[in-house]
């Protein structure tokens, strides 16, 4: 829900406020992102939607809109550990651009971070650079030494 609300509202459902309003973002559809399974467990998700839905990222400096082109967001990505390391990532970027396709949509944006040695796992749940480009993004600005925005076109 981060990238949902505006920080105050964000403030005030933290934690089960959240979670309920996740869950009617879930009951009211579309579906707020694709989940990965393995074994019958999930093991993985990422967030995409129309970058609309996103307002944080349109007050954000470093990821404002690079133009007017309606592009669909991906915004976070959780692999539990054990997954971790197994190109999940790359999956969950391939089965999102898939699915926005499906939808309509003609171009997918991202928000990796380029990794540093010191970059800790839970700073990289906007995914990582690397990952982006092996799956076919290229970068479109970068107003951050950290953080380019990506995108890949959808056909």
């Amino acid at each position: 829900m981060w990238w949902r609300l505006p920080h105050a509202a964000w403030q005030q459902g933290k934690g089960a406020g959240n979670r309920r309003a996740l869950r009617r973002v879930v009951a009211t559809g579309p579906p707020p992102g694709i989940l990965a399974y393995a074994d019958g467990q999930p093991v993985g998700w990422c967030a995409v939607a129309p970058r609309a839905a996103y307002p944080r990222l349109a007050r954000s400096r470093a990821l404002a809109p690079v133009d007017d082109a309606p592009v669909w967001s991906l915004t976070c990505f959780f692999v539990a550990r054990p997954w971790r390391g197994r190109g999940l990532t790359r999956a969950l970027l391939d089965a999102a651009a898939a699915d926005v396709r499906r939808r309509g949509g003609r171009v997918l944006e991202g928000y990796p971070i380029e990794r540093s040695a010191r970059t800790a796992d839970a700073f990289v749940y906007t995914g990582l650079a690397s990952t982006f480009r092996r799956a076919g993004f290229h970068e479109v600005a970068r107003r951050s030494r950290t953080r380019p925005i990506m995108r890949r076109a959808l056909r």
